[in-house]
């Protein structure tokens, strides 16, 4: 739980599945805590936004991509030196346009079926989601 006093901020993460069997991680850009480890894509959650609007929003300003649906998978909590952060993970196997990094980060496509990513370093709380991601898939 967090510290009294300190907020939660919500978060919508969205795991892009392609056919192939792969998912899509980030790097994160100059200017955002923890600069240069990967990440799941996804954002900050306006007030009164529900996942599925901050996913599309998030997405489309991250990748240059339009989302179709999305399918929650869990919620996890996370506590950063610089956020305690609730993360609503989401699979996401429908798009609509070729991801591409429209903030200057880098793009990574993984192997779900590789025992971990080839990138690195992974933002601490992105490790619980590739396990529940293999578990649901597997």
């Amino acid at each position: 739980m967090p510290e009294l006093n300190r907020p939660v901020t919500e978060v919508a993460a969205g795991i892009l599945l392609d056919q192939d069997g792969r998912y899509l991680l980030g790097q994160r850009p100059a200017g955002k805590p923890y600069v240069g480890y990967w990440e799941v894509p996804g954002g900050k959650m306006e007030a009164g936004e529900t996942v599925f609007e901050a996913l599309q929003r998030e997405l489309q300003e991250e990748l240059g991509i339009l989302i179709d649906s999305c399918e929650e998978i869990m919620v996890l909590e996370h506590d950063y030196p610089h956020a305690y952060v609730r993360l609503h993970v989401n699979i996401i196997r429908s798009w609509q346009g070729e991801p591409r990094g429209c903030e200057g980060q880098q793009l990574s496509w993984q192997e779900l079926l590789a025992d971990k990513p080839s990138v690195e370093p992974l933002l601490p709380a992105a490790w619980p989601m590739l396990e529940k991601l293999k578990l649901i898939l597997n």
